[in-house]
């Protein structure tokens, strides 16, 4: 089984799927392959863009192979804020869908006691646009007066 486990930073994406992961399933988490693609002492979170870019290549290869072995294994894939082009893969896929949020008071007292505060863009971002797990259409804008 493929699960996509959204949520907003902090939200505690991670630790659902600690809790129901067992050691032979594959977990894809573009966290953990850039902690693992970087040397000692790198930040656990707000990694350095070339080292962001070379793990995002990573998670799009882990991807690919994983999901050829989703009859055997139980994959757990983090993906924050998926387009509605990634959605509509997963759910080709068969995917569970499991969007994990504490709510905005509790992640934003996470981000500020953890992550950098530019994370909060980012916070900001998915409760604007993908709360309840599926984006959101833009709000309609008045067409300009030319």
């Amino acid at each position: 089984m493929l699960y996509v486990v959204t949520g907003p930073p902090a939200g505690g994406k991670s630790s659902w799927i600690e809790a129901r992961a067992k050691a032979r399933d594959i977990v894809i988490d573009l966290d953990r392959i850039t902690r693992a693609l970087t040397g000692p002492g790198a930040p656990q979170w707000n990694h350095d863009p070339i080292a962001s870019r070379v793990a995002l290549r990573a998670r799009y290869a882990a991807i690919d192979e994983a999901v050829k072995h989703r009859d055997e294994v139980d994959i757990y894939l983090i993906h924050t804020m998926p387009s509605s082009t990634w959605r509509t893969r997963y759910q080709r896929l068969g995917a569970q869908i499991v969007t994990v949020d504490p709510g905005e008071h509790v992640v934003r007292e996470r981000v500020a006691a953890m992550r950098s505060s530019a994370m909060n863009r980012v916070v900001t971002r998915w409760y604007r646009h993908y709360r309840g797990g599926a984006p959101r259409p833009a709000a309609a804008q008045a067409s300009r007066d030319w």
